[in-house]
């Protein structure tokens, strides 16, 4: 089971993780979170109903990876649109963004939460590693992370395409890009495995 999700009797996932995945893990998920940006203030009305008309951002971050994780709603898949139908693309992914965007970045901050905390209850008993139990509502927060931090590296590491992806493979040792691409391919390799154990 080392580096593998495997499924749980009765839902659920568990991997066996060694104290430098645990650190891996942990670290990039406090990353993200602090990518993402903070939730509402502190002080913000109690009422459940408020929060309903808050209104998010209508512009596309600056950041490619943010830009990676909120991209735009309307996008036309042939390519370059005309210029009148290219506006009116960008005033309804704007539209879009502005009712959208908060609830969107709440929800990947509460995975990456999620995370976090399953890590930091894992007791290794000086084994150098733990075992990671998940129910199956943790699984499902890991899948939206492990997703959301390889969207962020690959963007990082330019990957647009499966192309790109193949050529990683064979980069040299010496290259500044190889620890992150290391990254990458193991968290590809854990959200590919949690898929499957998710799978009815």
């Amino acid at each position: 089971m080392p580096g593998t999700f495997e499924p749980l009797p009765g839902g659920g996932a568990a991997v066996a993780l060694d104290d430098v995945e645990i650190s891996i893990i942990r670290s990039l998920a406090v990353q993200l979170m602090e990518l993402i940006g903070p939730g509402p203030a502190e002080d913000a009305s109690a009422d459940p109903f408020a929060g309903l008309f808050d209104e998010g951002p209508s512009e596309p971050p600056s950041d490619p990876v943010l830009r990676r994780l909120f991209p735009d709603a309307y996008v036309d898949p042939e390519g370059a649109p005309r210029a009148e139908e290219a506006e009116k693309q960008r005033t309804r992914s704007a539209e879009f963004r502005r009712y959208t965007e908060n609830d969107l970045r709440a929800g990947k901050r509460d995975n990456a939460l999620a995370v976090i905390r399953s890590l930091d209850g894992l007791s290794s008993a000086g084994k150098g590693g733990a075992v990671l139990e998940l129910s199956p509502e943790e699984s499902r927060q890991w899948l939206g992370t492990l997703n959301d931090l390889r969207l962020a590296i690959g963007s990082r590491l330019e990957i647009g395409d499966e192309d790109d992806g193949d050529l990683l493979y064979h980069l040299p040792a010496e290259d500044p890009r190889k620890p992150m691409v290391m990254a990458y391919l193991w968290l590809g390799g854990l959200q590919e495995t949690l898929v499957t154990t998710l799978m009815p």
